[in-house]
């Protein structure tokens, strides 16, 4: 058997501790599902999410004289954060607009962004100092660092942000050639 002090000051803070670690990572979770308009992921995440802090606050609650429960309880939180942000990263979920705003020629990234399978919408503006392009792109977020790996290669210099994105409609990420006119092609009819 484990000595009751034992149980009261290691066991119990360190499971209460894993608890919350899981159950604010489900949060963190939760809401970025939520802001991605998953709504049937988000409810299963929050059940699970609820139910651990459940367990966790009961037992908190229950040995409100032992410190170490509570710091466990404050640190699992703090971790929980952390873990939460490293797993969403991870999934890497969803896409983003990343905008580019440059005062160099834009055509050698264009066509690099381009051979690489990126679509691109480019338009000239004006900047601070001078005509800028601007060159918009929707992207899928686990390739955001493979985009960005090309834009430091190509125009380190280059200012840009990225922006999630919730929804976005039409066929962004398939490159598709365009069918040919009726008629034209392997089995069209000869001219007489």
């Amino acid at each position: 058997m484990i000595p009751a002090d034992v149980q009261a000051y290691i066991i119990l803070p360190i499971l209460i501790f894993l608890a919350r670690i899981a159950d604010v990572s489900f949060g963190t979770l939760r809401i970025i599902f939520i802001s991605r308009g998953l709504k049937l992921l988000a409810p299963v995440v929050g059940f699970f999410e609820i139910s651990i802090w459940l367990v966790a606050i009961s037992q908190v609650l229950t040995n409100m004289g032992h410190y170490t429960a509570i710091l466990a309880y404050a640190s699992g939180f703090a971790v929980g954060n952390y873990v939460g942000i490293l797993i969403e990263e991870k999934m890497a979920m969803g896409i983003s607009v990343i905008r580019i705003i440059t005062q160099y020629s834009a055509s050698d990234l264009i066509e690099e962004l381009k051979n690489s399978g990126f679509r691109t919408t480019v338009s000239e503006a004006q900047g601070q100092y001078g005509p800028v392009s601007i060159i918009y792109s929707v992207v899928k977020r686990k390739q955001t660092s493979k985009f960005l790996g090309i834009l430091r290669k190509s125009n380190p210099n280059a200012f840009y942000t990225i922006e999630d994105v919730r929804n976005a409609g039409g066929s962004v990420f398939v490159q598709s050639s365009p069918k040919p006119a009726r008629g034209v092609g392997r089995f069209s009819r000869k001219s007489k």
